[in-house]
C-alpha cells in the first residue's frame, strides 16, 4: 500500500508548534479571531472534542489485521447495495467539490483502501460503500450538477429515503465559491426528506482568509435561517493539508455511535 502522507496522523500534528497544530485540527476556530468584536461565536465551537476522542476516532480509521477497512461494493440501484447492517454515513456534493479526495484523506491511515480520485469531474458514477471494521460504513455518492449520472436523482433520492441505518449525510460545499444553485437543490432535498446532515467546506487551502470567512459567515447565516436538519457548525477541510480531517473523523465516529463520551448537540 501507499505510505501515509504527512499530517495524516495526529502524532505528526502534535509535533507542530501550538498555533499551527490548532489550525490543522480546528480550522474553523482559527477564523474566530478575525470576526468583528461581539460577534456570536457559539456556532464555531459546538463540536470540540478533546485529544482522547480525536485519538479514539483516528484508531477507527487506522486499519490492522483485527480491524480491516475495505471497499465493499458499488451500486447504481438500492437492490444492489450491501445489507444495512452497520451505522452508515454518506458524502454527497457537486461533481468537482473534491469528495473523493476528502474520503481518500479520511482513509489515509489505511493506504490499502483504494479510493479513486479522478482529474475529471463526475468520475464517481455509482454509490461506493466502504466498511470500517465492525463499526460503520461510509458511502461515496455520485456527484451532482456538472456531469452527474443520468439517473442520479433517482439513485440518491431512493438511498436517502430507504437507507434506515443512515446516521448523517455530509454535504460538501466548495469553500472557494460557496453555496451554488445545485447545493441549494441538495439542501431542499435533505430538508424535504427530514435527513440529518451537516455542511463541509472543502478546498480551504485555495481560499484567501477574507474569502473563506465571508463564505463561512454567509453559509452559517443560511443554515440558521433556512434549515431544520443541518448541524449548526460548519466543518472546514483541506484534503491537501489535512486541515479539519482529524475533526471530521471524530464527528463521523461520534454520529455512528462510536464515541459515546463526546458531547455534541
Amino acid at each position: 500500500g501507499r505510505a501515509s502522507p504527512p499530517l495524516a496522523a495526529l502524532s505528526q500534528v502534535l509535533r507542530l508548534e501550538r498555533s499551527r497544530r490548532a489550525a490543522i485540527v480546528f480550522p474553523l476556530q482559527k477564523l474566530e479571531r478575525y470576526l468583528a468584536p461581539g460577534a456570536d461565536t457559539a456556532r464555531f465551537r459546538l463540536f470540540q472534542p478533546g485529544l482522547a476522542a480525536l485519538q479514539r476516532a483516528e484508531a477507527l480509521f487506522r486499519s490492522d489485521r483485527g480491524h480491516p477497512i475495505d471497499y465493499v461494493s458499488s451500486a447504481v440501484r438500492m437492490e444492489h447495495a450491501p445489507p444495512p447492517a452497520l451505522p452508515e454515513v454518506c458524502f454527497i456534493g457537486r461533481s468537482n467539490v473534491g469528495k473523493s479526495s476528502l474520503i481518500r484523506a479520511l482513509f489515509s491511515l489505511a493506504p490499502e483502501v483504494e479510493v479513486r480520485v479522478s482529474k475529471t469531474p463526475g468520475h464517481t458514477k455509482k454509490m461506493n460503500f466502504f466498511k470500517v471494521g465492525k463499526y460503520f460504513t461510509l458511502v461515496d455518492m455520485p456527484g451532482y450538477g456538472y456531469r452527474a449520472p443520468r439517473d442520479f436523482v433517482e439513485m440518491v433520492e431512493a438511498y436517502l429515503q430507504e437507507r434506515h441505518n443512515l446516521k448523517r449525510t455530509f454535504l460538501l460545499v466548495d469553500g472557494v465559491v460557496g453555496l451554488q444553485k445545485a447545493d441549494h437543490i441538495a439542501v431542499e432535498m435533505l430538508e424535504e426528506f427530514g435527513i440529518p446532515y451537516l455542511m463541509v467546506l472543502t478546498k480551504i487551502d485555495r481560499a484567501s482568509r477574507g474569502l473563506l470567512l465571508k463564505n463561512v459567515l454567509e453559509i452559517q447565516e443560511f443554515v440558521k435561517e433556512n434549515t431544520q436538519g443541518c448541524f449548526p457548525q460548519l466543518f472546514l477541510v483541506s484534503s491537501l493539508e489535512f486541515s479539519g480531517v482529524h475533526l471530521l473523523r471524530c464527528f463521523v465516529a461520534h454520529v455512528t455511535g462510536n464515541l459515546p463520551t463526546v458531547e455534541a448537540r
